[in-house]
Parts: C-alpha cells; structure tokens; sequence
C-alpha cells in the first residue's frame, strides 16, 4: 500500500506541478499526440542536437494521468541520446503490457509510477500518449 501511495503522490506532483509544460523556442520537432477516445491532445516538442535531446516541453490538455504521464517522460529523457530515449518508451511500453522485468522497471525511475495503469485498460491510452507521440516524433514506427 505504501508503495501505491507513493505512486500516486509522483503522479499527482507531475500534473499539479509540471516542469516541462511549456513552450520551446525554436524546437526541432513538434507533434502532436491525440487520443480520441477521452480527447486528451498534447503537442511535444524537442529541441534535438547531434542525436541528444537537448530540451523538451509539450502543451496541451488531457487527464491527469496523461498530462503527468507527459511531464514525467520528458523529465527522464531530455539530456538522453534520441536512440536511448526510445528504448526507454519500449521499456515503458512492455511494463504497461506487464511484460517488462523488475529490474526494466527500476530502470525507468519516476515512469515506473504508471506501473499498475495497466490493469486499468481505459487509461492505457492516456499514459502511453506521449511514449507514442515520442516515437513517432523520432520516426520510428510500431
């Protein structure tokens, strides 16, 4: 039980207090991520430099738990190889299918807080929103 609190308060420090909820001047790259099914709508955007995401932030409105869900990816990937980045999301993507290791959870830090969304199907969606618009952001496909 403590560990699901601790979850949530993670969780809720990110959508009450996003630090990456904000414009970018000059990004590089800017996409938006949809999810029509519960109309969350968020617009990435990265500043990427020889490979390196130097800076990110998005814009937007969703649920809680796709808003944090945003603030919390760009929090572990700005700084990142674009390739690390990206193994990141597959990471996260298998711990949302329930597929990914304890210790492929560790590895994630704070994004390990959407652990048990999984077992929440109609919130898939909103916390994968941003792992998807990333992805495709650094053209890869699925």
């Amino acid at each position: 039980m403590e560990n699901r609190n601790f979850y949530n308060e993670i969780l809720t420090e990110h959508n009450i207090s996003p630090l990456h909820k904000h414009e970018i001047e000059n990004p590089d790259i800017v996409l938006e991520g949809v999810n029509p099914s519960c109309g969350d709508d968020i617009f990435l955007k990265l500043k990427v430099k020889d490979g390196v995401i130097e800076d990110g932030g998005f814009v937007g409105d969703g649920c809680a738990i796709s808003q944090a869900s945003a603030d919390i990816m760009l929090d572990q990937i700005i700084g990142m190889k674009a390739e690390d980045a990206l193994k990141m999301g597959e990471i996260f993507m298998k711990m949302i299918k329930g597929e990914a290791t304890e210790e492929e959870i560790e590895s994630l830090d704070e994004a390990s807080a959407l652990r048990d969304i999984a077992h929440m199907p109609a919130r898939v969606k909103c916390a994968v929103l941003a792992w998807h618009t990333l992805k495709e952001a650094l053209g890869v496909d699925y």
